[in-house]
C-alpha cells in the first residue's frame, strides 16, 4: 500500500479532509452456490468507455455519477480511459485495461471451469466521486438493478 506522502500536496490536504463515509452494516451477501457454477460481472470504477461512447464528464462538479455499460465480448484493448483524477498514473491503464477491467482474467477463470460465465454486460464507473449523494441515490441502484436482471451471482468490484 502507497504512502499517502506519495501524493502531491493539493491530494494529501484532500485526502485528509475529506469527510470518508462508513456504510454499516456492511452489506454483504454469502453466494447459494458455488463460484464454479456463478455468473459473474465486473464493476469498476477507472472510467472505462467503450469507443462509441461518451466519455465520463470532467466538468460535472462532485464527479460524474453515471455509468458505462461494457459489452463482454469487447476485447479489453479498444477500452478507453477517460478517469479525471490526476492523483496517480494513468498510464498502465492505458497500457493495459486489464490491471482495472480484467475481462480477459475473467474469461480465462471461466475457461478454467473456476467461474460458471462471464456476464454480458459489465459495469464501468467514474472513480474520483467527492459528492456521492446521486451515485448511491440514482446511479448505484440502476446498475444494481441491470446486474439483478441478468441473473449475475457475483461482481467483481475494482476501485480505482
Amino acid at each position: 500500500m502507497g504512502d499517502l506522502n506519495e501524493f502531491k500536496l493539493k491530494h494529501r490536504v484532500f485526502l485528509k479532509a475529506y469527510r470518508w463515509r462508513e456504510i454499516r452494516p456492511t452489506p454483504w451477501h454469502t453466494l447459494s452456490k458455488p463460484l464454479s457454477q456463478c455468473r459473474v460481472a465486473i464493476a469498476s470504477s477507472a472510467g472505462f468507455v467503450m469507443p462509441h461512447q461518451e466519455p465520463f464528464d470532467d466538468t460535472i462538479k462532485g464527479g460524474d455519477p453515471s455509468f458505462r455499460e461494457i459489452s463482454g465480448d469487447i476485447e479489453p484493448s479498444l477500452l478507453r480511459e477517460s478517469h479525471r483524477s490526476d492523483a496517480f498514473d494513468h498510464a498502465g491503464l492505458r497500457r493495459d485495461p486489464n490491471l482495472a477491467f480484467p475481462l480477459s482474467r475473467l474469461r480465462e477463470l471461466a475457461d478454467d471451469g473456476q467461474i460458471g460465465h462471464v456476464n454480458h454486460r459489465h459495469l464501468s464507473f467514474m472513480g474520483s466521486i467527492t459528492a456521492p449523494g446521486r451515485l448511491i441515490k440514482v446511479t448505484a441502484p440502476a446498475a444494481v438493478q441491470s446486474l439483478v436482471a441478468d441473473e449475475v451471482d457475483s461482481a467483481l468490484l475494482i476501485p480505482v
